[in-house]
């Protein structure tokens, strides 16, 4: 399970809690605030902050005394103007914070994204939780054929019931030793007084990337954009895409007006390079073109018909 009793609880006390204030507040995202939205086997995603509306977007933009004016439509229009034509600073006076719990090796995939402060769960201070992921059958894929980064056919049987059998089982047994170095539990008191336990700072290398870990991650609307075009995508992977789909909700809660010109012009759309576009121009003049005469690798050119809709 994600969450402990005792998680829960803190979840549910600060939950009940109530501030007054004079800035802005969204109730959508108020409603989830603090509340642990599950991922993956044990992961989550919680909205532990922020600061700053659409209103705080159209603000910035017209450097206005106001909070955007009273038609939505003309606030929705000035948003999706600013996203179409990537303007960035108006986005960056709204930020937030997230509380994520993930398996390592997508913290190590997650943290290529350096716009962002981050504060993560330091297993040289802390011991880390028995937890680890093991995917689901239908994630269990092949390597692809022709995407070094990519997935092929799912496992089926014995293949894949073998490969879940030794996830867990060398999970099983890194957690084990891991204990074993450390000889103490959770509070610090040791299992076998006659024995010394290794640091954890050194006792955590035997873990591996499938563990679970936690951070704070603190970015702005902007590098969040950025992020999610990226992490929400179809070819990204899907342990990661999972968390991004999660926190686009969220998003969707907090800016919806950003979050509708998010989906319009980066999720929803397609990026044509300039031989991409004359390509284009091209099949809409009913000019025949090939992808030899196109000035496109192979690869670009089974994208850009994907895109279209056509046979490569």
């Amino acid at each position: 399970m994600p969450l402990t009793p005792e998680q829960q609880a803190e979840i549910d006390r600060l939950r009940a809690e109530s501030h007054p204030t004079r800035r802005a507040t969204v109730p959508a995202l108020e409603e989830i605030l603090y509340e642990a939205i599950p991922v993956l086997d044990h992961g989550f995603v919680r909205v532990i902050d922020y600061m700053g509306d659409d209103g705080a977007v159209v603000q910035a933009a017209r450097v206005s005394y106001g909070r955007g004016t009273k038609k939505v439509s003309e606030d929705r229009g000035l948003i999706q103007y600013l996203m179409r034509h990537r303007h960035s600073t108006p986005f960056e006076m709204c930020e937030i914070k997230y509380h994520v719990k993930l398996p390592i090796f997508v913290a190590r995939q997650w943290i290529r994204h350096r716009t962002a402060n981050v504060n993560e769960y330091s297993a040289r201070y802390s011991i880390l939780d028995n937890e680890f992921y093991l995917p689901a059958p239908a994630q269990l894929a092949a390597q692809s054929s022709n995407n070094r980064q990519g997935r092929g056919d799912v496992l089926s049987g014995e293949d894949a019931a073998r490969v879940l059998d030794l996830l867990r089982e060398d999970s099983e047994r890194a957690y084990r030793g891991y204990a074993e170095m450390l000889n103490e539990d959770e509070t610090g008191v040791p299992r076998d007084p006659e024995r010394a336990g290794l640091a954890r700072e050194l006792a955590r290398m035997n873990l591996s990337l499938n563990f679970y870990t936690q951070w704070y991650w603190k970015t702005d609307l902007h590098n969040l954009v950025n992020f999610l075009s990226l992490r929400a995508d179809p070819h990204a992977q899907y342990e990661i895409r999972v968390y991004a789909d999660a926190m686009i909700d969220t998003m969707r809660r907090w800016v919806p007006l950003t979050a509708e010109a998010f989906d319009q012009y980066r999720l929803g759309a397609a990026q044509l390079s300039a031989s991409g576009l004359a390509v284009v121009r091209k099949l809409l003049k009913g000019e025949p073109v090939s992808q030899a005469e196109s000035g496109l690798s192979k690869r670009e050119w089974t994208e850009l018909m994907e895109t279209l809709g056509r046979p490569a």
